[in-house]
């Protein structure tokens, strides 16, 4: 059988060509999009299957876009989530990421905050937003992920490195910094690609408990005023500006690193 032929596609673990899954992907999009204008297809809201106050249909949100832009701000918004985001998760990652590197190294930092890690690790960050916003702002939420990261990264070092750099007279301040840190940067790197998405997540969620503006803000108006069809489009731009800033970081990670993309 063809490793491309279509019965091949649901073979366990099978990866299919880069085309074929962006056609896959394409088309799911394209079914999702014609499913969405069949439950909004009517003149009035007696004719749809789906109330317009509930769910507008794709015309009615492309419509109600200038109105997004001109009247509610949407640039103004969009700058000020991204300004938040980009301050909160630089902050955490020059205050996380030493104090996870310093765990991951030295065994007894670790065995001191093993006790707040442990309690940290079973705690949703969504439950702390609260707390940290009447603490220090809606900015500094994130730190508390990136520590874990540092320290699973670290710790993740082959002991053999360790014991070779040992055994060629490193010191300890030399073995952390060419050695530990050194192979452990491009998985603290990936670590934190991947913790920008749900950073900008808890972003959002904290403009919606406490924000004079931004994207989360401009949500919880429009859900207040009824707006369904700003809170589709606000949804949207938010999953387009955060694809789009993990694309930029993956881009960076492959010139980056090359020897990893080589290793995928």
């Amino acid at each position: 059988m063809p490793a491309d032929s279509p019965s091949s596609f649901f073979t366990l673990r099978f990866a299919p060509p880069p085309a074929t899954r962006y056609a896959v992907g394409a088309g799911a999009l394209g079914l999702l999009l014609v499913l969405w204008w069949l439950a909004t297809l009517g003149a009035t809201a007696e004719d749809r299957l789906i109330s317009p106050i509930i769910l507008p249909s794709p015309v009615e949100v492309l419509r109600s876009f200038p109105g997004l832009v001109n009247d509610r701000a949407l640039v103004a918004s969009i700058i000020a989530t991204i300004r938040r985001v980009v301050i909160g998760f630089g902050i955490a990652v020059l205050v996380g990421v030493p104090l996870g590197m310093a765990a991951g190294s030295w065994r007894v930092i670790e065995a001191a905050g093993a006790p707040l890690a442990l309690f940290g690790r079973n705690l949703p960050v969504a439950a702390l937003i609260p707390l940290t916003i009447l603490w220090f702002g809606i900015d500094e939420t994130q730190k508390i992920m990136f520590i874990f990261e540092a320290v699973a990264a670290i710790a993740n070092v082959p002991e053999r490195y360790v014991e070779t750099a040992q055994t060629l007279g490193a010191s300890s301040w030399q073995i952390v910094v060419k050695v530990l840190v050194a192979l452990a940067i491009p998985d603290i790197y990936n670590s934190l690609r991947h913790l920008f998405g749900l950073a900008f997540g808890y972003i959002m969620l904290a403009e919606l408990i406490n924000a004079q503006h931004g994207l989360g803000y401009l949500l919880m108006t429009s859900q207040r005023r009824g707006l369904s069809e700003h809170i589709i489009l606000i949804l949207l731009i938010i999953g387009l500006l955060a694809y789009g800033i993990d694309r930029v970081l993956y881009w960076l990670q492959r010139g980056l690193f090359p020897y990893r993309a080589a290793e995928e």
